[in-house]
């Protein structure tokens, strides 16, 4: 591809055509491929010659995808996996061993935190949360057995921002793999290999498919760090569907003007927000107050489609609030075109200890708003009325 805007690349990026000529990329629904000859067949198995051995191993359509996202991210390969948590758990599981250790920023999702807490404990894995806005206690929190730091920013759901290109540098001065979850911004607004990252990693699920359809996670970097996540993965079988890949490439063709309409309302959201009396707290990366507002302005090209507010009143307000709604879904999803509202103390982040949540700054009045692509006044007007 010789152009280099985002919108060209996700929509004229595409597998090569058949000789049917078709316009758009049909669907391999296929487990496994024919080979030529039984030399071709070993050629393939030994990787002396690339092409298509099996579905769970590569797939046109997965390959169509990777392609498409690893050129507008700007990474030199990637992989998918069939969920946002597949990605995560196979970036952790390939490179991570017992003695090791993580340092993660404390704002994590839920399924995330219960991986660490629950399930790499087992096998002798440790790790230690940091603040995203104390640079001091990543210094702490550095050891000299750290193999990764995990960073969501923004964060899920209290909107944290760190400064991608600083925890690059700091990083590679300590020698370890920064992986970073890029959900919430997208490959469109926020391209953290391209700020010092090692791998970047998206639960597809959410803004890039963008419409609740279907599953899928991507995780991106080195050719040399994904032939080690391929050699994980060919095995563990956390691969994604033809199917799913087929839709999520043709997502990404209407991702930039999604985002950008996502982004305007969500912008709109928060200033009306902040400046109603039952609003204890607004949390969006482009607000003005937001404290890490002149970082989220660098290393982001806009707000991205998350508002997190605090209610006064606690839970019994945050429970009037979403009975009220009448437009809005109440869901734990997020990145649909429909406007959705969770509230996290009691769904996505249940699991965590009160304490737990009250450090990562999820009270019990806490409301995640994706905010989606319905007209802005119908969504200001639904929100008004239920606050009100």
């Amino acid at each position: 591809m010789q152009q280099e805007n985002f919108e060209t690349i996700a929509i004229r990026l595409q597998a090569e055509r058949s000789q049917y000529k078709e316009h758009s990329v049909p669907l391999y629904l296929t487990s496994s491929y024919k080979f030529d000859d039984a030399e071709d067949m070993r050629a393939l198995f030994a990787n002396e010659k690339e092409g298509n051995v099996y579905s769970r191993y590569a797939n046109p359509n997965t390959d169509e995808l990777i392609r498409k996202i690893s050129a507008l991210e700007g990474s030199e390969a990637g992989w998918a996996t069939a969920s946002g948590m597949a990605a995560i758990f196979t970036t952790f599981a390939t490179f991570l061993k017992s003695g090791d250790h993580v340092l993660s920023s404390r704002s994590v999702f839920g399924s995330t935190h219960q991986l660490l807490n629950n399930v790499f404990s087992k096998w002798g894995i440790t790790y230690t949360y940091a603040d995203l806005d104390k640079p001091e206690q990543w210094e702490q929190g550095i050891q000299p057995n750290t193999r990764i730091i995990f960073v969501e920013t923004p964060s899920n759901p209290g909107i944290d921002i760190i400064d991608l290109e600083w925890l690059g540098n700091f990083a590679k001065q300590y020698g370890a793999l920064l992986v970073i979850d890029n959900c919430f911004a997208t490959p469109y607004l926020q391209q953290p290999i391209r700020l010092g990252a090692d791998i970047s990693i998206h639960s597809a699920t959410k803004f890039i498919d963008g419409q609740g359809r279907t599953l899928g996670g991507i995780i991106l970097g080195s050719n040399a760090l994904i032939r080690e996540i391929e050699g994980f993965a060919r095995h563990s079988g956390p691969a994604m569907s033809p199917f799913n890949a087929w839709v999520l490439s043709k997502s990404l063709e209407t991702l930039a003007v999604r985002m950008d309409r996502h982004c305007e309302n969500a912008l709109k959201v928060a200033e009306f927000l902040e400046s109603h009396p039952k609003v204890k707290k607004v949390m969006y990366p482009f607000l003005p107050s937001h404290p890490q507002y002149a970082i989220a302005k660098k290393q982001m090209r806009a707000g991205g489609g998350i508002v997190t507010l605090v209610l006064d009143g606690g839970v019994e307000a945050a429970r009037s609030f979403m009975d009220g709604l009448k437009m809005f879904s109440i869901s734990a999803n997020l990145g649909d075109t429909r406007s959705i509202a969770t509230h996290p103390a009691t769904s996505t982040h249940s699991k965590l200890s009160e304490e737990e949540r009250l450090q990562v700054g999820i009270e019990q009045g806490t409301i995640r708003l994706s905010i989606g692509l319905e007209h802005i006044e119908d969504i200001l007007g639904d929100i008004r009325q239920a606050l009100d």
